[in-house]
This record gives structure tokens, C-alpha cells and sequence, in this order.
């Protein structure tokens, strides 16, 4: 079987995040895709079908599926793009969050997902402790998200990622604060799903393109994930959708022998 490697939301190679994309003319059984995540080590493996019209896509991360995922997602995208149906300026997804459609805009390539929304909660003392500083602001969606003072507060947080996972609220916890040369700043954590840190995570931008949208009273803005690898996304808010468009980078093509 076919198996790609691209890195998502990134200006060059080793930026970005990078996503395992499997192509199939079939689907394989649950459990084995699930092996197949593991064994690649990412923190997302996408597995796509062609179905009549679009293409039905699942996405499975070391530690089980997930119901949305935004990088592996461009990701595939750019595979299907790039490989299978060069001609397509437009790829549609049949997913667990609905249908996903991604656009090619020139080098970018552009999804259009959900917004969800968010709701304040109280910042308890276990929340501090787990994130080893003290946030001005949580909310809780599908995560946890916290509001930091700085920039660099999100740059040099340094979680307990133990605490975290022991964390009762959210699947993943999202640390955020207004940028210095771009409009957000974020950084994300999964230790639920064995990723400690995600370099680039498309779906946090669901709640965060709204979040920053209403707080900064703008439509159109530029975030940055400040991980190791870094990663750039061109947000827009529009309506009960958002638009986040990114670059991406072939790392790899490879067989699996699943035999």
C-alpha cells in the first residue's frame, strides 16, 4: 500500500506537522489502521476512500480515532491533488464532523471547517499545577484552552505532560495569547492520545479563529503554532465556518507491507 508523508501548515520541509496519508481503493479493517497509526508514530495517520462523488476520510492517532483533524487533513488534500487527480482545484471530505472541502489557492491550500464554540469555565488549582503557570482565562470545547498573558509565556510554557493527561476536562489542552508579529499565537498538547506535544493542530484554529476573531474584532488573520517545527495558518471567520489555509511539503513515498 501506498503511504505518504507531508508536512501540513508548513512554509518548507521540517516545518509544519507532519501526517501519514493512506490512499485506498477499500477500507481495511478498524484495528488494523489503528496498528498502522501506531507503528507510523505520527501524530495523525489519514486513511482515505473514493466513494461515488467524494472521498470519505478518517483520521487515527496512536492512541484511537478522532473525530476531526485539520492538518492531516490538508495533508491528504495535497496527496490527492498532487498524485491521484492532479486537475482537481477542489477536494471534498465525507468525515465524522461532516463534509470538509479543501481548496487550492495557488501554493496553498485552503480548508474550510466548522467553528465551534467555547465555554468559560473556572481555572482550578490542578489546572495550574498540571500547566505549571497560572492562565488569565479557560475555556472548554472538544480541549481545554487557556488564555496566556504573552507570547512568550505560550513559547516557554513547559507542562507536566502526566498532569495533563490526568487532567478530568478535554481531550487536548491548547495554550493561546495575542502575538507580537502575528495576530495569535498558540501551542497544543494531547497526552489523551499519546501525542505530548501536536506541532501544527488545524482543528484547535476551529475554536481559536472565533475566539481571536470576537476578542480582536477581525475577520481575516494570521496565526502561528509555536512549536519546535513552527507552522503558519491564513485564518478566516466567516459565518459558523472557518478558513485556514497553509502551504504543505512532501517528506516521503513509501509502501507499506500490511501483508
Amino acid at each position: 500500500m501506498k503511504y505518504y508523508v507531508v508536512d501540513a501548515f508548513a512554509e518548507k520541509l521540517f516545518e509544519g506537522n507532519p501526517a501519514g496519508i493512506c490512499i485506498m481503493k477499500e477500507w481495511l479493517p478498524d484495528d488494523l489502521m489503528q496498528k498502522i497509526a501506531i507503528e507510523n508514530n505520527l501524530s495523525e495517520t489519514a486513511f482515505a476512500v473514493k466513494g461515488p462523488q467524494n472521498y470519505t476520510l478518517r483520521w487515527f492517532t496512536p492512541g484511537g480515532e478522532i473525530n476531526l483533524c485539520g492538518h492531516a487533513t490538508l495533508a491528504t488534500a495535497f496527496v490527492i491533488m498532487n498524485y491521484f487527480e492532479k486537475q482537481l482545484e477542489t477536494v471534498q471530505f465525507e468525515t465524522m464532523s461532516g463534509t470538509l472541502t479543501v481548496n487550492r489557492c495557488n501554493d496553498l491550500y485552503e480548508l474550510d471547517f466548522p467553528t465551534v464554540s467555547s465555554t468559560e469555565i473556572t481555572i482550578t488549582e490542578q489546572m495550574i499545577d498540571a500547566l505549571g503557570t497560572t492562565p488569565i482565562e479557560a475555556y472548554l470545547n472538544r480541549d481545554l484552552l487557556f488564555v496566556l498573558e504573552s507570547e512568550e509565556a505560550v513559547s516557554k510554557i513547559s507542562p507536566d505532560y502526566s498532569k495533563l493527561e490526568q487532567l478530568p476536562e478535554g481531550l487536548g489542552v491548547i495554550v493561546t495569547a495575542k502575538g507580537n508579529e502575528y495576530d495569535f499565537v498558540s501551542r497544543a498538547f494531547f497526552p489523551k492520545l499519546k501525542v505530548n506535544e501536536d506541532p501544527v493542530c488545524g482543528s484547535a484554529h476551529c475554536s481559536l479563529i472565533p475566539f481571536w476573531a470576537k476578542k480582536q474584532m477581525k475577520h481575516e488573520m494570521v496565526a502561528r503554532q509555536l512549536s519546535n517545527r513552527g507552522g503558519t495558518l491564513y485564518c478566516k471567520l466567516e459565518d459558523t465556518r472557518v478558513k485556514m489555509a497553509g502551504k504543505a511539503a512532501l517528506y516521503l513515498i513509501g509502501e507499506i507491507h500490511i501483508g
